[in-house]
Order: C-alpha cells, then structure tokens, then sequence
C-alpha cells in the first residue's frame, strides 16, 4: 500500500501518514493499533513488543523540534532519542569536552569554527547543546554517565584562558555529581587505547546487549545497532575505565589545570 492509501483506509490525512514514517512525531497507541489492524499484523508477541515500543516513544522528555531538523545530522537526532531513554551512557572523548558538558562559551568558540555552517546551523547546535545538558547532566533523573577524556583534552585550550579555565572548573563540578563519573587517561598511558574515534554506548536497559553505539569522526557520525558492536565497545571503554585515572584523581589534576589557567590570568594583570 502506498501512503496515500494507508491515509485514506484510516480516514487519516496523507500529511499524518508522513509525519509518522518521518519521524517527525511519536505514534499513538491508538493509531499503531490501527495500523496493525490494516497490515494484519497479529502475532500477539510482536504487537506486544510494538506497543511496549510506541508507549516508550511517547515517554521522551523532549525531542529535535521539526524546524531545528534540517540543521542537526540524522545520526545525532537518533542519539538524542537513545538518550531519553537511556539507564547508562558510556563516553570516550580524545579531542574535546563532549558537547552535554560544554559550557555555553566553549560550545560558542567550537562551533564558531565553521565547518561550512551556516549561523542558523550555530544557533540551533548551540541550543541543542545546551538542552542535552538539561537532560544529562543536570537531570537528576537523567541517566548515569560515565565518561573517559583523554588527559590532551584538559590542556588543549579552547578559547582563551578564561574561557577554558571556567569550562575545567565546570567539568570538575559536574565530576562531583551524583550521576556523573569521568576519567582522564594519563598521556603516558593514552597510546594503549589505540586510535580510537570519540564513541558513546548507549545502554537502554539491564540488557547489556540492549544498547546501542554512537560515534564521531572528523567530518560525520553514526549509529550502531549490532549486539557485537555494542559488545566490542563496551570492552574497549572498560578497558580504557582500568588504566585511567580513578575519579578523585581527575578532580584534582582537572581542578590543578584550572588553576593553572587562573594564575596564569593573575600573573597578565
């Protein structure tokens, strides 16, 4: 059936139709009920676990506004829907604070590099930045995350001194709450974990293989749904969890940078 026949078989609009298959709104019970009936879908076993899945949809804290779609790839837009119902997130970071812990100079100076973005482009990743961390960090519902920067993250300056000396200082604060554990492994130590590109698994329940990965490279990212790529990462991200730093460790060689910064602010008075 095309959609043009979904639509009128239901007495639905064609736009209705289209917005469900796009993405672009959480299905109903009600509708997917329908929309099972129509496809004569009736094994009890997979309508149950569809409407398991359409109540969770319509669960999500918060979702890509459809004017804000064009300006995020659709890799992220999947990662912001895994993280809203996310029980663990588990972050390797090589190059730079990741985007929910930034503060709002750091992610003006980043996104400010261009990039080829337009600044309707700037804008919304600036909002969506700032609202994942809302959701993330600040959430004390939010999921638990556990994240490995490694230790050129802490000394790469990003912006000016200022600038970089409050987002350490932030970090350090959020290292400090209940939900969040980061590490830093030590550059002696970061040549053990390879080459690998900054990565988040996403684990959606007690199922350990009920997870997804996510991750960036220089110019694109991309969702992972194998079981073995969940398994693959998840043993890459342990084994990078042994050899750094444990958490009061970090707090304080983040905490000496930032100060560091500070005096260094003092000293150009």
């Amino acid at each position: 059936m095309s959609q043009g026949d979904v639509a009128r078989k239901l007495s639905w609009s064609l736009s209705k139709v289209q917005r469900i298959e796009g993405g672009e709104v959480a299905v109903s019970v009600t509708d997917l009920k329908a929309l099972l009936q129509l496809y004569e879908v009736t094994d009890a076993a997979q309508v149950d676990r569809l409407t398991a899945d359409a109540r969770a949809a319509r669960r999500q804290r918060w979702v890509v506004p459809p004017e804000h779609r064009a300006h995020v790839t659709p890799a992220l837009r999947q990662l912001m829907q895994f993280e809203t119902e996310s029980v663990e997130i588990r972050a390797y970071q090589p190059v730079l604070i990741p985007g929910a812990l930034q503060t709002p100079a750091v992610a003006e100076t980043v996104l400010s590099w261009g990039n080829g973005m337009s600044d309707e482009d700037r804008r919304v990743r600036y909002e969506v930045r700032m609202a994942r961390r809302q959701e993330i960090v600040e959430n004390t519902r939010g999921p638990r995350f556990r994240l490995i920067l490694d230790e050129s993250v802490i000394n790469r300056p990003i912006g000016n001194a200022e600038i970089m000396a409050a987002q350490l200082e932030s970090l350090a604060a959020d290292a400090e709450r209940d939900r969040v554990r980061i590490r830093v492994v030590p550059m002696k130590r970061s040549a053990e974990v390879g080459l690998a590109d900054a990565f988040q698994i996403l684990n959606l329940s007690a199922d350990e293989d009920d997870g997804v990965v996510y991750r960036e490279w220089y110019d694109g990212d991309g969702i992972q749904l194998d079981p073995n790529d969940v398994r693959y990462y998840r043993q890459l991200f342990d084994d990078m969890w042994e050899i750094s730093l444990p958490e009061d460790a970090t707090i304080r060689a983040v905490t000496a940078e930032a100060l560091r910064l500070r005096s260094s602010l003092d000293r150009a008075i």
